[in-house]
């Protein structure tokens, strides 16, 4: 929502409101968008803020809020800057008018167009067809047209091998809705829906985000698609974005560049004027032919060669065609053709390209195009085809043709498996997998591509060439700082910034630091890259073979198990680190689309840890959470995340349909409920895709769900041990205890506990619950039942028993406890319990792991030779169920009773 009245004196921090991630100002600026917090009722809703560097310079921006605080007060809002502006690193967002930006941007809409003109460039973007966006010009001329999504799909994989005999089909975007979500003066959003659709079927539904910023050149994509196919026979051969590019130039002005690793760049003219066997300059020794043309600018004209050269200029080749590889995150290729119907020759090869190509003219103008996280996702490819015709063409391969096609058929032909017990007794006993036939199943998941494109006047100077790339594999973004976050009291109470005040203090601070790095080594070491991968990592670690267990059923990739997700983005928020964010960032944007469905019957929930991402047979909303992706969308702003965060609004109605407890045969019959629920795994992580809803200004049916079930919690006899599950009705979110596996207390009520309740997002969640209905007696309940939980988990059976009238079996993951009996410490001013929360915080959680953490070494044994394939660095111990909650309780433990540590 725009924000439009004004506020006089409102006293605000004077902490900064928004720095550089990296730390300083980027070489180019193509506009940016962050959130900022704020607290509870320090901005009233519909404030207009401007925006104001140290000097007190305004600067022009762009606001909308994105959250509000219970009493209507503003929580979040983002901030838009337009392009091509310097911005220092040390703004301040405060109430006031904003200034409009020099060229505001503008949309129009016409019968068949919207058309956003940034001041810089237009863009005509079709509102049906097949073609998405119908042409980009700057000064009047055409630079980019047709610009359309393209997929190849096989009838079945090449390492089956078939190659040679598989039918190849060819899908093109249609549009099935066009909807302009920001208008100006500094931002404007058009999102594009629709299918891929060829001769006999419409399928792989797209959403394409199109972000435009006033003065800019350039314009950033979003490209979301999901898999609807059968994987049994729907075998994706490429998927990309394709648009024509006018020549206009003369072919030894035309232009092709590539680039490389770091500031590396192939750069090559269609028609090279170099290292031919006469000289175009003859003896001019200023070269301005040959130097021009290695410039990339226009060469003298051609009546000024050497005479020899300009009349024939027409045997040089012309190399119309050029692709760039990436098949491995370890190696690309760049090949050259004259044109189609005629060989292919090696140019050159590296490591890890950057993702970004230009083909253009040094007078005519052209295309910097790119794709973030270009190696990271292999295999992708960028073509340029046709470019000594009139029109180049250019193809953005997400996916490239040049792989083997996608094969997410399930791994394994069940074993057997064909009962409960035999997957519940068998498989899981075993390989720690749980299988059920049809379950594996990827029909449902999704990714989502970053895309960049600029609309240049000319051929970009080398240097300038290498900082587009550079923004590309790390684009320039503005944050707020950790201390205004927390200023903010946004995210609950859970967490402080770093503490290095004494030296056990600081061996937490060095250990949480370890984990870190430690993982940021293991996903290059261990190649943890790939389309489907990236952003994940692995969940356990195999000693004897130096592995992690990339191939053992439930032990193999994390899919967020136990809370990676808010480890990386706690850590974040209380070091600011840019290299921290963007660990948290590919891993949102992977768990977030990869490890939940999107279509289909398991449709908001996500899949538990397996060797496929989709294969494990555990659907959960513990997985799909919106606990883990809503730190990022508040940061950001991003669209994407907010769409995935209202998809999971509604995922209660899957939770009969995919029961978590169908496996166990003493689950009690649902009698006249929707769903058993936990009060963890499930209940508290509907809760967080419901507050943030709430949060949001959105329907606010799903507030009264949610503050009816915390209603519901505070009358529970026994609090969050009454039951392993209770009965839940969908229409109003109300729940009540049923009868299972707990022992009975002396009063005859049930009496269960689950180790897992509390770490998928349960304790940060209840945090921000309780702090926001604090001052509302109804709720009194479900903090007085939420405390009792956080003390009596890991207490002693006699103090159990005085509480509970019995004793329950003793829940495991006592360390990652720890952080709950911090919470009741501090929010019961109780020294005793801060005292015994850091005792078990210094126990080790999983056997094999010896002794006090403390005394684990932070150091890695370098393992080489015939013990593995390539070098690493291993330490043993290390798992990320431990590294996660350990992670979260060193935070917590630190932020809640980091006053009352023993040294």
């Amino acid at each position: 929502m725009p924000l439009s009245a004004s506020v006089e004196d409102n006293k605000l921090s004077s902490t900064p409101s928004a720095v550089w991630l990296d730390g300083a100002a980027p070489a180019i600026n193509i506009g940016t968008t962050w959130g900022v917090p704020w607290p509870m009722g320090s901005i009233p809703k519909d404030t207009a803020l401007a925006l104001r560097d140290a000097s007190g310079k305004s600067i022009p921006v762009q606001s909308w809020a994105t959250a509000w605080w219970p009493d209507g007060s503003i929580k979040w809002t983002a901030h838009a800057i337009p392009a091509g502006i310097a911005v220092d690193n040390n703004l301040a967002i405060t109430p006031g008018t904003p200034t409009a930006p020099e060229k505001s941007l503008k949309v129009r809409e016409t019968t068949d167009v919207f058309e956003v003109d940034t001041g810089v460039i237009r863009c005509a973007i079709a509102k049906s067809g097949d073609v998405l966006v119908q042409r980009i010009t700057r000064d009047g001329k055409p630079v980019l047209t047709n610009g359309r999504l393209i997929a190849l799909s096989s009838s079945a994989p090449d390492l089956d091998g078939v190659a040679g005999t598989q039918q190849i089909d060819t899908f093109q975007s249609k549009i099935d809705t066009v909807t302009v979500e920001q208008n100006g003066p500094v931002r404007a959003v058009v999102k594009i829906k629709g299918r891929h659709t060829g001769k006999e079927r419409a399928w792989l539904p797209f959403t394409l985000r199109l972000y435009f910023y006033a003065g800019g050149e350039a314009v950033r994509m979003m490209h979301s698609f999901v898999f609807d196919g059968d994987a049994e026979k729907d075998f994706i051969r490429g998927l990309g974005m394709r648009f024509d590019v006018p020549m206009t130039d003369l072919m030894h002005d035309r232009h092709v560049r590539f680039a490389g690793e770091g500031r590396g760049l192939w750069a090559e003219a269609v028609r090279g004027l170099t290292g031919i066997r006469r000289d175009p300059d003859a003896k001019n020794e200023a070269n301005p032919v040959k130097n021009a043309q290695i410039d990339g600018r226009a060469c003298p004209p051609v009546e000024t060669f050497n005479q020899q050269v300009s009349e024939r200029l027409q045997y040089i080749p012309a190399w119309g065609d050029v692709t760039l590889a990436q098949l491995s995150a370890n190696g690309f290729t760049i090949r050259k053709r004259t044109k189609a119907g005629h060989g292919w020759i090696d140019a050159d090869q590296g490591h890890r390209a950057s993702g970004v190509g230009y083909i253009g003219g040094a007078t005519g103008g052209g295309v910097i195009f790119g794709l973030r996280d270009f190696w990271q996702r292999h295999p992708s490819q960028l073509d340029i085809r046709n470019a000594h015709t009139d029109a180049a063409e250019v193809t953005i391969w997400l996916y490239s043709p040049g792989a083997p096609a996608m094969d997410l058929r399930f791994y394994h032909d069940g074993m057997g498996q064909d009962t409960f017990e035999k997957q519940y007794k068998g498989g899981l006993e075993i390989t720690y997998e749980d299988y059920e036939p049809g379950f594996g199943d990827a029909h449902g998941i999704a990714r989502t591509s970053e895309i960049y494109l600029w609309a240049v006047g000319a051929t970009p100077a080398r240097e300038t060439f290498a900082d587009m790339a550079a923004l590309v594999r790390e684009p320039a973004r503005l944050v707020c700082s950790p201390a205004r976050i927390l200023a903010a009291n946004v995210f609950g109470n859970v967490w402080s910034l770093p503490d290095r005040s004494t030296p056990a203090k600081a061996a937490i601070e060095d250990r949480l630091e370890w984990q870190i790095e430690y993982y940021k080594k293991q996903i290059d070491q261990r190649h943890w890259y790939g389309f489907w991968n990236y952003g994940d990592v692995m969940h356990s670690y195999d000693r004897d073979r130096h592995v992690w267990k990339y191939d053992i059923g439930g032990n193999a990739w994390d899919n967020s198990e136990l809370s990676t997700d808010l480890w990386l983005w706690y850590y974040y928020l209380r070091t600011g680190r840019a290299d921290v964010f963007r660990f948290a960032e590919a891993m949102t944007r992977h768990t977030s689309e990869v490890d939940t469905y999107h279509t289909g019957r398991f449709a908001g929930l996500g899949s538990r840890h397996n060797v496929q991402h989709w294969g494990c047979s555990a659907k959960q909303v513990r997985i799909s959470t919106a606990s883990y992706r809503r730190i990022y969308y508040f940061l950001t702003a991003d669209e994407r995340i907010g769409d995935i965060l209202r998809e999971l609004l509604d995922v209660d109605q899957k939770l009969n349909d995919v029961d978590p407890a169908r496996k166990l045969g003493d689950a009690s019959p649902l009698g006249g409920y929707d769903a058993r629920v936990s009060f963890g795994i499930d209940w508290a992580n509907l809760a967080a895709a419901w507050l943030t809803e709430w949060e949001r200004g959105g329907d606010m049916k799903y507030r009264d769900k949610l503050l009816r079930g915390m209603r519901d919690w505070g009358k529970m006899p026994l609090g969050f041990f009454t039951s392993d599950r209770y009965g839940y009705k969908v229409a109003d979110g109300s729940i009540e205890p049923l009868t299972l596996r707990g022992k009975l207390s002396a009063d005859g009520k049930p009496v269960s506990v689950s180790h897992l309740d509390a770490v998928f997002g349960a304790v940060e969640i209840f945090s921000e619950l309780i702090q926001l209905t604090a001052s509302q007696h109804e709720y009194e309940g479900f903090k007085k039942a939420w405390l009792q939980y956080c003390t009596l988990y890991s207490a002693s059976k006699s103090e159990r028993v005085a509480a509970l009238g019995t004793d329950f079996r003793n829940g495991s993951l006592t360390q990652a406890h720890s952080r709950l009996l911090a919470y009741a410490a501090k929010m019961n001013g109780d020294a005793k319990l801060a005292a015994r929360a850091w005792k078990n915080f210094n126990l080790a959680d999983y056997p094999g792991y010896a002794g006090d953490w403390a005394e684990v070494s932070l150091k890695t044994k370098r393992i080489e030779g015939t013990a593995v394939l390539n070098p690493i660095d291993e330490a043993t111990w290390v798992g990320t169920n431990l590294s996660a909650q350990w992670g979260l309780s060193a935070i917590q433990c630190l932020a809640l009773v980091g006053d009352k540590m023993a040294e």
